[in-house]
């Protein structure tokens, strides 16, 4: 992706949108992590994804991480292995497995998010 200048081409069309990048980075990784489903794949994408865009813009790369695992929590549905763990160990249905384990994931990266916002303000 590098050697064909599509991070930085990437890069110069994020920039314009007028979106603070740490919320920019969250989106980019919650989406990632529902449609891929492992929150690992969908943190190391967004990264190698935005690192152009965090050169460019100055942002605190300490909180670009954060902001970064944050949205990895995001969207834990049936392509999650986390999700099927919890739902067998439990023994609860997958209706039941949506309303406590997505919505305490989901939660989670919210609350992740406004934490890293509010630290963007101190640092």
């Amino acid at each position: 992706m590098e050697e064909s200048g599509v991070s930085l081409l990437l890069a110069e069309n994020l920039q314009g949108l007028p979106i603070h990048p740490l919320i920019l980075a969250w989106i980019i990784t919650a989406i990632i992590r529902g449609c891929i489903g492992s929150a690992t794949v969908a943190a190391l994408t967004a990264a190698s994804v935005l690192l152009p865009l965090i050169q460019s813009t100055h942002v605190n790369p300490n909180l670009m991480v954060l902001s970064i695992g944050a949205g990895s929590l995001m969207f834990s549905h049936v392509n999650d292995s986390g999700f099927w763990m919890f739902k067998e160990y439990l023994g609860i249905s997958v209706k039941d497995t949506f309303k406590s384990w997505s919505v305490m994931e989901a939660i989670v990266s919210v609350v992740g998010l406004i934490g890293v916002m509010l630290l963007s303000l101190f640092l």
